[in-house]
Parts: C-alpha cells; sequence; structure tokens
C-alpha cells in the first residue's frame, strides 16, 4: 500500500473509486483505513474515497511516543490529516469518521473550516472527549500483552457480530453464524491491533481524558457549522448517547440517528447497512 509524507511522519493510504466528489475516512483508535473494506465496493459511483491511517497504526509509521504522548494528541493526529491532504492535493473534500475518528475531524473542522463540506459520523466520540480512569486505561496495557484480553474487547466493539451470551464477562466471544467475508476481517483486523505504537494503545485514552478535562473543544461545538449526519448503534457500548445528544443540540446542523441492531462498528458488522448512509450522505452532490 502507498504512503504520503504529512510533516514529520509517513501515512499509509488507500483509494477507492473515482470521481469528483471526494470523501476522506477517519478511523478509529486501535484501528486502520481497512474498516471500510468491505463497505467500500458499495458506495454510490462518482465519488472517491481516501482512508487515511493515523500515525501509529495501519500502514503508517510509528513515531516513539513522548513521555507524556503530547506527539499522539488528537490536534497532533489532526495536523497529520491535513498535512497528508496537502500531499494529495486535496484542496476540498467531505469526511467519514468512526469513533475517535471524531473528535479528530472536530479539530480538523475548526482548523481548516473552509475546506471540508458533509461528515457523516458513525459513532463518533464527541467533540467532549471521554474520561478514562486508571483502571480502564490498566485494562489497554493487558490489551497490549495478551490476545485474548483483546479479542475480547475488541468483540464489544462489534456486538452484533457476536452470540451475546458469549459477550458475558469471563466468557470467550463467539462468533454468530454466517458472517464469511465479515469474520475474515474482523480476525485480520484483530491481528492488525497487535502492530499498533504505544501511543495509540495508552496515548488515545489518556489524550482523549485530556479532551475531557479540558473542554476546549465542548465550548466551540457551535462553531462547527458543517452539515454532520451522526449515526449511534443501540447496542454500542463505548460512546454515550447522552453525548451525541449534547453535541446534537450544541451544533448548528447535527442529525443524530439512533440505528437498531448494531452496535459500535457498522462499517464492520452491516457494511451493506453502512454503504446505504454513505450512499444517501454523498452520493449525488455536485462537485
Amino acid at each position: 500500500m502507498p504512503r504520503v509524507q504529512a510533516g514529520e511522519v509517513s501515512l499509509g493510504w488507500r483509494e477507492w473509486g473515482k470521481g469528483d466528489i471526494t470523501v476522506v475516512f477517519i478511523h478509529g483508535n486501535l484501528a486502520s483505513k481497512d474498516w471500510i473494506e468491505l463497505a467500500a465496493p458499495m458506495f454510490p459511483s462518482g465519488v472517491r474515497v481516501i482512508g487515511i491511517d493515523w500515525r501509529g497504526c495501519g500502514e503508517s509509521e510509528r513515531p516513539l511516543p513522548a513521555p507524556d504522548y503530547a506527539n499522539y494528541l488528537m490536534q497532533q493526529h489532526a495536523q497529520d490529516m491535513l498535512a497528508a491532504l496537502d500531499a494529495l492535493r486535496i484542496p476540498f473534500c467531505h469526511l467519514a469518521t468512526h469513533s475517535t475518528g471524531g473528535i479528530i475531524a472536530a479539530r480538523m473542522l475548526l482548523m481548516q473550516p473552509k475546506r471540508f463540506g458533509r461528515v457523516l459520523a458513525l459513532d463518533p466520540v464527541t467533540p467532549l472527549g471521554m474520561a478514562f480512569n486508571a483502571e480502564q486505561i490498566g485494562l489497554f496495557r493487558a490489551m497490549m500483552t495478551s490476545k485474548e484480553v483483546t479479542r475480547t474487547v475488541m468483540a464489544t466493539a462489534a456486538a452484533s457480530l457476536f452470540v451475546p451470551e458469549s459477550l458475558a464477562p469471563n466468557m470467550i466471544p463467539k462468533f454468530r453464524g454466517g458472517l464469511g467475508d465479515v469474520q475474515a476481517l474482523f480476525e485480520r483486523i484483530l491481528e492488525q491491533t497487535f502492530g499498533v505504537s504505544e501511543g495509540i494503545w495508552i496515548g488515545t485514552p489518556v489524550n482523549l481524558t485530556r479532551e475531557r478535562e479540558s473542554g476546549e473543544l465542548q465550548r466551540r461545538m457551535p462553531e462547527l457549522h458543517h452539515p454532520h449526519l451522526v449515526l449511534w448503534g443501540e447496542w454500542d457500548g463505548w460512546i454515550p448517547p447522552a453525548d451525541l445528544r449534547t453535541m446534537a443540540e450544541a451544533m448548528p446542523d447535527c442529525r443524530l440517528v439512533f440505528v437498531p441492531r448494531v452496535g459500535h462498528s457498522m462499517n464492520l458488522e452491516m457494511p451493506a447497512l453502512y454503504a446505504g448512509y454513505f450512499g444517501a450522505w454523498f452520493g449525488g452532490l455536485s462537485a
């Protein structure tokens, strides 16, 4: 896969489709651009989609984390993405985000508001950030060294793929039947997880907690005038719906849709459904 130089780091990227409308996909924590791989063939014609890996993830470079993880701030990820768009000669685009990609996108929108149009935000970490305590950060450390722990936690981010009873504490997650390519992709991205930088494993929850404590982005939500379609799966145990309602009320043009029978990762769990929302939001736009 190709890389693009973005300031001090080179970032992995991938392109799907051709057209005058460009949508850039910003993935979530412990993830990569590959999370839309199964949905992308079902995106509408005339839309060019670019997926870019964060620093420390996927096929991007992995800078050693600073002691305070300051080189893995949400602001840093946003600056990386803007530099990558410059290098790829993308002067204007729309954004599709997933999970922590949502707060990275918020910083991108505030830094260069005229560069972006619409936003499709799937189960986003909102501009409020998130709070992680020492025990929760300890769980991320445990995930770094245990595939079993990582599988258990990652399964909760794609709840509809598993037999519900198998997601109970002290159980081994068990796939439900008939998943085919979706199960294969889950297994592949699970393996990818073990290649990410400590700046991702620990730096992301640390820096999301800093965002929550500072309140800076929360105060600036009224400045985010870009049209947002926000999707939240009813089985998502990661993103508090109260945060999404707060965001939808504060932002001038934000529509919030609760989607039944899907978890935190519709792009992986139900790629055809995700592609349908994607096409409805971006298809047929004027260049």
